[in-house]
C-alpha cells in the first residue's frame, strides 16, 4: 500500500466517526446539541464510583445522578447502576450513551452544582478501567524506529540485514505495494496499572528506566477478526498511557537477551487515564498531538499521524490473534524522544516529575520515587 493510499484509507475511516459530538445521545432524553463529556473512575471518602467528567474540573457521580434523573423523569427507562467502568462500556450504546448525554446537559445548564457533582480536585483519580488485556505497539512511530536504529549505529551495533516484507498468514495479510513491517504488539500486565497521578516507583537496583507517552484505544465490544474498515465500530473511546520501560536488560543472553517481562512489567509501570473520552467526542484519532515532559523539559512531542500502523489497523491485527473484550486496551506505541534513541540518555530517577499530555484526552502527572519511598 502506498502512503497516499494509506492516508486516504485513514481519512475514510476517520470520517466514519463524523465530527466531534456527532452520534452522541440526542434522543428524547437529551435533546439538542450534546454536551461533551469524559468518563472515569474516582474515589471519595474511601468509596469508588464511576463518574462523568465535565470541563475536566467537575465529576458527576453517575449512579446518584441517574437516580435523580429518573425521579424527575417518571417516564424514563429505569437503568440498573453500572457497577464499574466495564459494565458501563458494555451497556453504553444501548442504555448509557443517551442517559449520560441527558445528565451532562442537565448538570451543565444548572444554576448551581447538584449534590452529586464534585470538584475534581477533591477526588482521588483511579485508573478509569481495569483492562483484562493490555496490548502495546512496539516500533510504531516512524521517527522512534529511526531513532533507535541511529543510536544502535552510534553504539557500534551491527545493522540488522534488510529483509522483504512478508505477510503473516491468517494474522496480517499484506496488500500490494505495502512495504511496512508487520504490526508488532506485546502484552503488558494489567496488575501494573496505576492512576494518572499515582507515583511511579523505580524498582530496586534498576537504573535505566525510560518513558513512553502513548495514545490508547479502549475496546467497546467483543472483537474477533475485525476488518480494518469496521474497526471504529469496536472502539468505545480513548485514554492515555505512559508505557514505563526498563531498558537495563536481563543480564544474560538467554532467549536472545530480549525480556519483555523485565522491560515492561514492574509494578506501577502502566499509568492509565485520567479519563476515557468516548469516541463520538474525538474528531480524528489519527491526528492528535501528545507530549511528554520530564521536570518541565519536553522530551517527546509528536502526533498520532506519525504511527506506522494506525489504531484501526492495530485493532484489526490484534483481533486476528485473540478476542478482545470491552474495557481491553490497545496502545498505539511510543513516539520519538525516548532514551534508547539518545546518545546521552536521561533516565527517569527518584525526585523527577513525569508528565504525559494528549490533546483533548487528558494529562498524567507523576512523582517518580524510589522503591519504599513516599510521593
Amino acid at each position: 500500500m502506498t502512503r497516499a493510499t494509506l492516508e486516504g484509507a485513514v481519512v475514510a475511516v476517520a470520517l466514519a466517526f463524523g465530527v466531534a459530538g456527532c452520534g452522541s445521545g440526542t434522543d428524547a432524553q437529551s435533546g439538542g446539541t450534546p454536551v461533551p463529556f469524559k468518563v472515569g473512575t474516582f474515589e471519595r471518602s474511601g468509596q469508588a464510583f464511576v463518574g462523568l467528567v465535565l470541563g475536566d474540573t467537575q465529576v458527576v457521580d453517575i449512579a446518584q445522578a441517574n437516580a435523580a434523573f429518573e425521579t424527575r423523569n417518571a417516564s424514563a427507562a429505569t437503568l440498573a447502576p453500572a457497577s464499574d467502568m466495564k459494565a458501563l462500556i458494555i451497556r453504553y450504546d444501548a442504555e448509557w450513551k443517551a442517559r449520560l448525554a441527558a445528565i451532562a446537559k442537565d448538570v451543565s445548564s444548572a444554576k448551581a452544582a447538584p449534590a452529586y457533582a464534585y470538584a475534581l480536585e477533591t477526588l482521588k483519580i483511579l485508573p478509569p478501567v481495569r483492562p483484562s488485556v493490555i496490548l502495546n505497539a512496539g516500533g510504531n512511530y516512524v521517527e522512534h524506529t529511526a531513532g533507535i536504529a541511529a543510536q544502535q549505529q552510534r553504539a557500534g551495533a551491527a545493522a540488522a540485514p534488510a529483509s522483504p516484507a512478508v505477510s503473516a498468514p491468517g494474522i496480517w495479510e499484506r496488500k500490494p505495494g505495502d512495504t511496512r513491517d508487520n504490526p508488532y504488539l506485546f502484552q503488558k500486565s494489567p496488575t501494573v496499572v496505576i492512576g494518572a497521578n499515582d507515583p511511579i516507583v523505580m524498582p530496586r537496583g534498576r537504573t535505566n528506566i525510560d518513558f513512553e507517552c502513548e495514545f490508547d484505544v479502549v475496546i467497546g465490544k467483543p472483537a474477533k477478526y475485525v476488518p480494518i474498515a469496521n474497526a471504529a465500530d469496536y472502539i468505545f473511546g480513548y485514554t492515555v498511557q505512559i508505557d514505563v520501560s526498563d531498558r537495563g536488560g536481563r543480564g544474560d543472553r538467554k532467549m536472545g537477551g530480549s525480556d519483555w517481562l523485565v522491560g515492561k512489567n514492574h509494578d506501577t509501570f502502566g499509568p492509565l487515564g485520567p479519563f476515557i473520552v468516548p469516541k463520538e467526542f474525538v474528531k480524528d484519532p489519527t491526528n492528535i498531538r501528545h507530549t511528554f515532559t520530564l521536570n518541565d523539559q519536553v522530551m517527546q512531542d509528536s502526533n498520532t499521524s506519525r504511527m506506522s500502523h494506525n489504531i484501526f489497523e492495530l485493532l484489526h491485527y490484534a483481533s486476528n490473534i485473540l478476542t478482545l473484550a470491552p474495557g481491553d486496551v490497545i496502545s498505539g506505541g511510543s513516539p520519538a524522544g525516548t532514551n534508547i534513541e539518545r546518545a546521552e540518555p536521561r533516565w527517569m530517577r527518584a525526585g523527577d516529575t513525569a508528565k504525559c499530555a494528549i490533546e483533548g484526552i487528558g494529562t498524567q502527572v507523576h512523582a517518580v520515587i524510589a522503591e519504599g519511598g513516599t510521593p
